[in-house]
């Protein structure tokens, strides 16, 4: 009954302030009383105010009318927040002040002359839609200051229906939006929300007997008895959903006013959105990750990963209808997932602060769901410990944000970023959610086609995932008792650096109390000692085995030592590119260089010498690589015919900075160099020129690629034979970190 009581608060209202008008002897011309914000709009809650503005023609004396005109509405009980002034005036005030033209956009006529009104109004809206570009940066940042004071509706604790990003604030504003006329929203969508939520804001008034917009903990329950739900978790899944909706249509529509802002000018008739394929199947238009023409979601499943991880990482707007259709169009992943399927979801997790909206708009199109039905289980659950700031779900995908910015610190990003996706997967029920939520984590992994090692790793990192934070705090560090209990638990140094992580990415996600300095320190005094604890009982480490093969050298390589042979295998997603060449320094580099120029995309490559001759095995997700192009490339480059240190220059362009690391322990025959940097096309062949022009000899490579980040490891030696001396790795090492340094976007 909420909708038909707010009709009738606003009948009443709107009787009141005429007969007041009346009573007051208010003329027919050149006067108006007006209606202006919520009232405007007719949504009074039971102890809303009443937004009035008396509004007149230049030489109009109203002061008499003033002076009376309000009185019989305090005497009538109602709270008024009233305003007089001439059209001139009104018209300053919404140009000088946001907050003023966004209530005197809603103004609706009470009393008086009609034209008076009309006239307003039109000039007032035609003022809104010249001015919009200009005037709309500042609603932006006043919005964004809202938002980051009062958080969201649909994740603090305790949310405010009003002020909240998601709440009534952002769906009067986007009515605002609409009104410049350069973007449109889900009008449907969006009323339907903001209908429910003016409910829910009835119920709370009714509940609390006063004005109020804040949802005290204490009051749930109530609300949810009123609603006619089960119980308060119920109540805060409805108005959570609410904030949710609300948002995502807000955030959407803020990029695409963002999108519209940055033209240099408004086109002056419609024309046919440019597409920039960016991905199999994908495409970028007007600023949105949409589909190709012609992309077929039902035959190709990994078409949702692609384009989310796009629009991830380029951190652009997944357009909510190419969601929608991704949703209802896509064949089901097959199980396990391919190996590309685990890339691209890691990618996307990984993605930084472009996973927030996009994730979004994955929940919103049921999408997210699909790809992992565990969702459900937190899907608006609200943390019952305080020290959190958000809702289960939303401080899982902060935990991923937080993350993503530790995967150089990690031998497995994947891992990581795959945990912190699941390490609260085991919340809602009875059973420590840790404990619960560890054969939930083991089976998704296993799902997304994790190696029966990996899928232990993510369910031990769920499982332990509290383990450092708890220890450290509450026990004492010195005693070798408290070392012990980690490393029963965490037995490798792999796995302790993925929990270091974790525990970082987790506790920053949850509030700044919980990761403070002396916290912080407290972990990493605690995760130090685990380590040297499990170094000192390892018996040594074993180099990495390289999975040489021995190959048939081609007549051509046994006659020219220039000469470097290419062939090209399909496999079952994508192509495997072998070379074989004489070994001599810089013919890694030299192959590399021309992946590069041919714009191959590298997953993993292996390289390793067969007597007097160099091999290198390239797998890459494409499948259409020409061999015999290819091979043109590296003639070319060999030859100097074709210099290629300009185009990969270019190419590589990084957002973090790169790590390079020197790891004695891993070979004693020879140095090796940790090198890891984002994934992109030239960083292999940037590292090995630059190890070729130290006279430095790359005598085996293992090249992968986790998720967003490269992980190259490289064992060199000099060019006379032999490991590098402690100097001369340091000097490479720092030479390969200033290289890498120099293409981060600062």
């Amino acid at each position: 009954m909420s909708a038909t009581e707010r009709s009738e608060r606003t009948a009443a209202a709107d009787a009141a302030c005429t007969a007041a008008y009346d009573a007051g002897g208010g003329p027919d011309t050149g006067v108006a009383l007006l209606a202006v914000g919520g009232y405007g709009r007719r949504e009074l809650a039971p102890y809303s105010d009443l937004d009035v503005l008396l509004v007149h023609d230049r030489g109009v004396g109203v002061d008499e009318l003033a002076g009376v005109l309000w009185y019989p509405l305090w005497d009538g009980g109602f709270k008024i927040d009233h305003a007089v002034r001439d059209v001139d005036e009104t018209l300053t005030a919404a140009a000088d002040d946001l907050k003023v033209a966004l209530g005197l956009l809603d103004a609706r006529h009470l009393a008086g002359d009609p034209n008076v009104t009309l006239r307003l109004r039109a000039q007032l809206f035609a003022a809104w839609r010249r001015d919009a570009r200009r005037r709309l940066p500042g609603l932006r940042t006043m919005t964004r200051a809202r938002h980051d004071l009062v958080g969201e509706l649909a994740h603090v604790s305790v949310p405010d229906l009003k002020e909240a990003e998601g709440g009534l604030r952002d769906a009067t504003v986007l009515k605002a939006l609409v009104a410049t006329w350069l973007v449109d929203i889900p009008h449907t969508d969006l009323d339907l929300s903001r209908r429910a939520l003016l409910d829910v804001r009835d119920h709370l008034h009714a509940a609390a007997g006063r004005a109020t917009d804040r949802v005290a903990p204490e009051m749930w329950d109530e609300l949810a008895a009123r609603l006619g739900l089960a119980d308060a978790v119920a109540a805060q899944g409805h108005v959570r959903g609410l904030g949710r909706r609300i948002d995502h249509i807000s955030r959407t529509t803020w990029r695409r006013v963002d999108a519209v802002l940055a033209q240099e000018r408004v086109p002056t008739r419609p024309r046919r959105p440019q597409l920039e394929r960016v991905a199999p199947g994908v495409a970028l238009a007007a600023g949105e990750i949409v589909l190709e023409k012609g992309a077929r979601p039902a035959a190709d499943p990994l078409l949702v990963l692609r384009a989310a991880a796009e629009a991830a990482e380029r951190d652009v707007l997944l357009a909510p209808a190419t969601a929608a259709r991704l949703g209802a169009e896509s064949a089901p992943l097959p199980v396990p997932w391919p190996a590309e399927a685990r890339q691209l979801f890691v990618r996307l997790l990984a993605s930084g602060r472009g996973l927030l909206d996009v994730w979004s708009t994955l929940e919103e199109t049921g999408v997210a769901e699909r790809l992992l039905p565990e969702w459900s289980r937190v899907h608006g659950l609200p943390h019952a410990s305080v020290i959190h700031r958000f809702t289960v779900d939303r401080h899982v995908i902060e935990t991923c944000i937080e993350a993503a910015a530790l995967i150089r610190t990690v031998a497995r990003p994947d891992v990581l970023m795959v945990a912190a996706l699941l390490h609260d997967i085991g919340k809602g029920g009875l059973v420590d959610h840790s404990v619960a939520g560890e054969p939930i984590a083991r089976e998704v992994a296993a799902r997304m086609g994790f190696a029966p090692d990996e899928v232990d790793l993510v369910g031990d990192l769920v499982r332990w995932h509290l383990l450092l934070s708890e220890t450290a705090t509450t026990r004492d560090p010195d005693d070798p008792a408290t070392v012990e209990l980690v490393a029963r638990h965490v037995t490798t140094p792999e796995a302790l650096s993925l929990l270091v992580a974790l525990t970082e990415a987790d506790s920053r996600a949850a509030s700044a109390k919980a990761w403070s300095t002396w916290r912080a320190g407290l972990v990493r005094q605690l995760a130090r000692r685990t380590l040297a604890s499990l170094l000192a009982r390892a018996t040594g480490a074993a180099a990495p085995v390289a999975g040489e093969v021995e190959l048939e050298v081609p007549a051509e390589v046994r006659r020219d030592p220039r000469a470097v042979a290419v062939t090209v295998q399909e496999t079952v997603d994508g192509s495997r590119i072998t070379t074989l060449a004489t070994d001599r320094n810089g013919v890694l580099a030299d192959v590399a260089a021309a992946l590069a120029v041919q714009r191959v995309a590298v997953r993993a490559a292996r390289a390793w010498s067969q007597g007097p001759y160099a091999v290198s095995v390239w797998e890459s997700g494409e499948r259409d690589v020409d061999a015999a192009v290819l091979r043109e490339r590296v003639a070319a480059i060999v030859d100097g015919r074709l210099d290629p240190g300009d185009r990969i220059a270019r190419m590589v362009r990084s957002t973090r900075e790169p790590s390079v690391v020197v790891r004695p322990e891993a070979s004693r025959r020879a140095t090796v160099l940790e090198v890891r940097t984002d994934d992109r096309p030239g960083v292999v062949a940037l590292v090995c020129r630059a190890l070729a022009g130290l006279d430095i000899s790359v005598r085996s490579a293992h090249i992968s690629t986790l998720g967003p980040q490269a992980v190259d490891v490289f064992y060199v030696q000099e060019a006379s034979a032999g490991a590098l001396s402690e100097q001369r790795a340091a000097a490479a090492a720092h030479a390969l970190r200033a290289l890498l340094s120099a293409t981060v976007d600062r």
